[in-house]
């Protein structure tokens, strides 16, 4: 239901994805759960209408996890491996709707359209990651103190994972737990931002082909929608872990909720990012690294450098060198690939964006590029704003916050004890990163004594991980991990066995029990 025309071929790409059905607020694919009243997805691209959704209500909820609960009984019965098959299958099926799926991701979400491209690409990294993880599910043996005793440790799955993701990333993020706990034997129930709802459809109805193909039971796969389908996720206690992508304010009320039941959460919440320009750095890499980092998605990743601490050697000529390049910035329809920044979300973000500005002017900062709202043609949403760059003091309360705007701090430093000391005092700890040539800032920067955050790079900018490596941050970024490495271990629950194969019952500790 676009009201409005569209040059750059949307409305093919949601024909493609089965997303046309929806523009009377019905729903289709897997999404079988949704009576609910209606919510409206606009773009923040072109401000148009694209359809309406109808949303979960508790009586939907509950025939999904029933659904799930069923479904879980025969998945986790199926060997590893061929739920690895079935993924990788998935991830094939991905491929074939690339272009679509990328189309739609930036358009309801607002990202360029390389970054709705390379979100989906992850996706598909993701399944080929879980293929290999199928078939590596390891456990550890150990010796036993007690003679002809065998002990070891396997895992086993949990049951049913709640996802719930926010609108920045619409699609990887679901599917870097997805896929990571069908492998591992869960099944997943996911609300995804009521932001972008199309996508998570769009992705049930993509993964739908290879479910029936493989007969796999109704329920490991589950969409629900609508904020109220949140809470009552969060407060289920057949849902074990639950893995929570959004602010830290929201992230502390879901820690709080789940703990309360003794569930599990994994939680990727907000971020402070900062990167260290030395005066040993390469400053047409930092240039690169943290325009990108500042400006990707109008500054809307977890991960965006919010804060550039630049040592005061090289101060004056990162900021021409910035300035310079923040003046070629083409701002425009996410869409067209000849622009760099694409909107926010919605009005609201913008108002945070133009208020946090303000503030920054109150607590004395000083404006280095100015920003604003940029209007006229082609700019109706309402939702486009120029990226600007602030010099402010690490200190500043609008600084130790994060707005998710493409504001970028700039501030000095003298030694690299105190710009590590700067990077740290926040109380995100999600992404971090030093520029510098020298080999004893980075090995500094990376030791016990250096980044306190989850993910600390060399040489490359805050912004965008590979899912090889375990996603997540320290402190009030919540501490989770997803994706990558042995992240996969959150999804299952680890039993310690032990096994006597001798004709006596020693007991541990040497302890005598005679009868």
């Amino acid at each position: 239901m676009i009201t409005k025309a569209n040059p750059f071929g949307i409305e093919a790409a949601l024909k493609q994805l089965g997303i046309e059905a929806l523009n009377e607020g019905t729903s289709t694919g897997v999404n079988n759960f949704a009576n609910g009243k209606i919510i409206e997805s606009y773009s923040p691209a072109d401000g148009a209408l694209i359809a309406k959704v109808k949303t979960s209500t508790q009586e939907d909820y509950e025939k999904a996890m029933q659904k799930a609960s069923e479904a879980f009984l025969e998945w986790r019965l199926i060997p590893a491996p061929r739920r690895g098959e079935i993924v990788r299958q998935m991830g094939d099926e991905l491929r074939k709707f690339k272009e679509p799926l990328g189309k739609l991701v930036s358009y309801e979400m607002g990202k360029s359209l390389q970054e709705g491209y390379g979100e989906v690409q992850e996706m598909i990294d993701i399944c080929d990651f879980a293929v290999g993880l199928s078939r590596q599910l390891y456990g550890l043996t150990m010796h036993s103190e007690r003679p002809m005793h065998r002990m070891y440790e396997q895992y086993h799955p949990i049951g049913t994972v709640g996802i719930i993701s926010a609108f920045n990333f619409p699609v990887a993020v679901w599917s870097w737990n997805a896929m990571i706990a069908w492998v591992c034997g869960d099944v997943v129930i996911w609300k995804p931002s009521s932001k972008v709802p199309l996508c998570g459809i769009a992705c049930q109805n993509i993964i739908k082909t290879v479910l029936q193909r493989n007969n796999v039971p109704e329920g490991v796969s589950c969409l629900v929608t609508g904020n109220e389908s949140g809470d009552l996720i969060n407060k289920d206690v057949r849902i074990p872990l639950v893995s929570f992508t959004g602010s830290t304010r929201i992230g502390r009320h879901v820690s709080k909720t789940v703990a309360e039941r003794f569930g599990n959460t994994i939680l990727e919440l907000g971020g402070n990012n900062a990167i260290i320009v030395s005066e040993h750095a390469d400053i047409s890499m930092v240039l690169v690294g943290a325009v990108f980092g500042a400006v990707g998605t109008a500054g809307q990743r977890c991960t965006s450098t919010r804060r550039l601490i630049i040592h005061e050697s090289v101060y004056d000529k990162t900021l021409s060198v910035l300035k310079n390049a923040y003046s070629q910035l083409k701002i425009g329809n996410p869409l067209d690939e000849n622009n760099h920044v694409g909107p926010l979300i919605d009005k609201g973000a913008v108002q945070e964006y133009l208020t946090a500005i303000e503030k920054a002017k109150q607590e004395g900062a000083k404006i280095i590029v100015e920003g604003g709202v940029v209007e006229g043609t082609g700019f109706e949403s309402g939702c486009y704003v120029r990226p600007c760059i602030i010099e402010a003091e690490n200190h500043f309360e609008i600084v130790q916050t994060e707005t998710f705007a493409p504001i970028l701090y700039v501030m000095k430093y003298k030694a690299i004890q105190e710009a590590i000391a700067m990077q740290n005092g926040v109380p995100q700890g999600l992404s971090s990163s030093i520029f510098t040539n020298n080999m004893r800032e980075m090995e500094l920067f990376l030791s016990h004594s250096g980044s306190d955050c989850g993910i600390a790079n060399v040489n490359i900018g805050t912004s965008g991980a590979e899912i090889g490596g375990a996603f997540g941050g320290e402190k009030e970024t919540g501490g989770g991990r997803e994706s990558g490495s042995d992240a996969w271990k959150a999804y299952m629950r680890r039993q310690t066995n032990t096994i006597n194969y001798g004709t006596q019952l020693p007991l541990a500790q040497g302890i005598k029990f005679d009868l």
